[in-house]
């Protein structure tokens, strides 16, 4: 990587940061792997709430993964912190409450905060449910796989990775 590029860093929100945003992170990491990209996008999630703090993803997280053979090794939860607000180029709501909470947290008006449905327009649904209390963990999947998809487009589009 040449050092005047930097890495583009991709910080994926939700709630507990144990269903949604660290499928997002796993099936975002993938994506870029498979890109050969790892190098050039860095790639986290955190939740606006603490409850969670350094617990694995949801098992019903990690199923949906396994079943799709992505690893989700490493991921723990944590809590977002002031500090992400300048740190990463894009931060990705997984809901409207996801969204307002960061719109009250953000001290950093440069940040770009976005809601992941907002990247796939012509969907009918505009937040990703929470399969916490759902317990459709497909659902979630298909589309967290949309919007990443998506995503990665736009970095392509917008960042020189």
């Amino acid at each position: 990587m040449n050092v005047s590029q930097r890495k583009v860093r991709v910080l994926f929100v939700c709630l507990g940061n144990i269903c949604r945003s660290p499928m997002a992170e796993a099936v975002f990491r993938d994506m870029v792997r498979k890109e050969g990209l790892e190098d050039r996008i860095d790639i986290d999630s955190a939740g606006t709430g603490g409850w969670h703090i350094g617990d694995p993803p949801h098992v019903g997280t990690r199923r949906r993964l396994d079943r799709e053979g992505i690893s989700y090794d490493g991921i723990r939860a944590r809590q977002i912190a002031d500090r992400d607000f300048s740190d990463f180029d894009y931060i990705v709501a997984m809901d409207e409450d996801n969204m307002r909470d960061l719109r009250r947290l953000n001290r950093n008006p440069a940040a770009t905060v976005m809601k992941l449905m907002d990247l796939v327009p012509d969907h009918r649904l505009r937040d990703v449910p929470d399969p916490y209390f759902t317990g459709n963990f497909d659902e979630t999947y298909e589309l967290v796989t949309l919007g990443c998809r998506a995503l990665l487009e736009k970095i392509k589009a917008e960042k020189p990775v």
